[in-house]
């Protein structure tokens, strides 16, 4: 992935610190801080800025994190191989308090891609809780990894009621 330069900003959720990437426009990133693949894709040439886009994405997390579903998107750039964007698209209509697998994401797909390839594109996902890929679990309910922690993954779920096996 192309490196970018751009602006960031910070949010401080119930499951720790978040930060916020943008072009100016659209929001390109969000990560907790720390997390695997943190600001992946941004050069060093960011600067911290208060945005629109940052606006709409912490109105966004807060109803988020209050238990509710936003009937919103806040303006997305992801940027990543037509593959990852593909998968990163049906992680979108994943609805709240549901999962799907990463057999099933590959499937819709039209079976082109193996279930890891899915797997590699959802840890790769640029905006974490907004294309949630928390929502993607292993074969028979198992959780998976989670770049930003598979101890987040399951209160992320739970957050949502989400129907689920802690293995």
């Amino acid at each position: 992935m192309d490196k970018t330069s751009g602006f960031t900003n910070h949010y401080l959720s119930p499951l720790g610190a978040v930060t916020l990437a943008s072009d100016g426009y659209a929001l390109t990133g969000l990560w907790f801080d720390g997390q695997k693949h943190f600001a992946a894709g941004l050069s060093g040439g960011t600067s911290e800025k208060d945005l629109p886009v940052f606006d709409t994405a912490k109105r966004w997390l807060d109803i988020y994190f209050k238990g509710s579903a936003p009937d919103f998107i806040p303006p997305l750039n992801l940027c990543g191989s037509g593959f990852r964007r593909a998968v990163w698209d049906i992680l979108l209509t994943v609805p709240f308090g549901q999962t799907r697998t990463y057999g099933q994401i590959a499937a819709q797909l039209s079976g082109r891609m193996s279930a890891r390839a899915v797997g590699n594109a959802v840890g790769r996902n640029p905006v974490a809780l907004i294309v949630p890929c928390h929502r993607v679990i292993g074969a028979n309910g198992k959780l998976t990894g989670y770049a930003g922690g598979v101890d987040r993954k399951i209160k992320l779920l739970e957050l949502e009621k989400a129907d689920f096996f802690k293995k």
